[in-house]
């Protein structure tokens, strides 16, 4: 095999070489490795540095990129698994050439899932990662990492293939990722319950083409009627920008109150905080002195992350001052002016013109027409 070395965080690693000239150069070799997920994998190990759990499964190792970075950079126990036997053979060399000694699987996911628990559990499939969400939560001792990168089911773009995937109604919003994000969470924390036991969400973001959270599992009946609380849809008036948070597990009807329609109900979402503020700021503390190949990405992710309120729903300002036909100000003027009225602002991390709010929507577009004329 033609192999190529990579340099990822500090630890180095052999990948089949890719064609570059390609449409999508990871589709190119024969065991996937994707560069552009590196943010990503920066985000776990820091993550895993303030954790430090006793050990940590990668599920579907692949090259084992993610798997030989734990055990190199955090000297956490791994164990790493795919069913490809060639992916194997690569990531014992891998291993073997870092000299860590990394338990190394050849099973299928769903199959090792359900034969054994493990401390932490990585779930980072390409595509979906719905087909092991159940096994995977009764596989986890105490936290649970998941990636998916089928955005177009989660955001609503493709309706059907995201309610059969996940259980849940999306919509194509001006705020679809946040929606994908929340859906994800929303279907993992609904899979807990099942099983008496409840989520709590450590660190989630939606970043260019991958929705990623890393929760900790929480065992018992109260811990799953918590999360329950936290599960509930935005309704949407399909008509105008108005839309409303309602905290149930069936949603009820909400009809706009400008347009006098009944409002689409999107979810069932997690509602709730998507982040541990506090460990935010940990991590914020701590990535200076990593070498990481996106820290300057992360850095500013993990500061608007720490600084984002946890009202719902978000609104895109450049959407709303385009209704209201007015030249968008500039997003600190427009937040400095609902700041002034006595509300609480903040951007949100998924778009550069997202914000969040406890303001009403007239008085947000109000903002938009005052501040537009600064």
């Amino acid at each position: 095999m033609d192999s190529a070395l990579v340099i990822e965080g500090t630890t180095a690693f052999c990948i089949p070489r890719q064609d570059e000239s390609a449409h999508f150069p990871p589709g190119s070799a024969p065991i996937f490795f994707n560069k552009r997920m590196e943010l990503n994998r920066d985000a776990t190990i820091l993550l895993l540095l303030d954790l430090m759990p006793s050990e940590y499964l990668d599920l579907m190792a692949a090259t084992g990129v993610r798997a030989l970075r734990v055990a190199h950079e955090c000297g956490i126990p791994v164990i790493a698994n795919d069913r490809d036997s060639s992916a194997v053979m690569l990531l014992r060399e891998n291993a073997n050439r870092l000299g860590h000694p990394i338990r190394v699987v050849n099973r299928d996911a769903n199959a090792l899932l359900s034969a054994e628990r493990f401390d932490t559990v990585d779930l980072d499939p390409f595509g979906s990662p719905a087909p092991f969400i159940d096994s995977a939560i009764r596989s986890a001792r105490h936290y649970l990492f998941v990636t998916a990168t089928d955005t177009a089911p989660l955001c609503g773009a493709h309706l059907k293939a995201g309610m059969r995937r996940y259980a849940a109604r999306p919509m194509n919003t001006e705020y679809h990722p946040e929606v994908g994000l929340r859906m994800l969470i929303g279907h993992v924390a609904r899979e807990a319950m099942k099983y008496d036991r409840g989520i709590e969400p450590l660190l989630s973001f939606a970043f260019e083409h991958f929705h990623r959270t890393h929760l900790r599992m929480v065992p018992g009946v109260r811990a799953a009627d918590r999360t329950l609380a936290s599960l509930g849809y935005i309704h949407q008036c399909p008509s105008c920008a108005y839309r409303e948070v309602e905290a149930e597990l069936l949603p009820g009807a909400v009809y706009c109150p400008k347009c006098s329609v009944k409002a689409t109900p999107i979810g069932p979402l997690w509602i709730g905080d998507i982040v541990d503020r506090e460990l935010v700021l940990r991590l914020q503390g701590r990535i200076n002195d990593m070498a990481l190949g996106s820290k300057a990405r992360l850095s500013r992710l993990l500061t608007i992350l720490s600084d984002e309120l946890s009202e719902l729903p978000h609104y895109d300002y450049h959407r709303l001052a385009k209704r209201l036909r007015v030249s968008p100000p500039a997003m600190e003027i427009f937040l400095k002016e609902l700041e002034e009225r006595g509300y609480r602002s903040s951007r949100a991390h998924y778009s550069g013109t997202a914000f969040l709010t406890d303001a009403p929507l007239s008085v947000c577009e109000d903002a938009i027409r005052v501040s537009s004329q600064s």
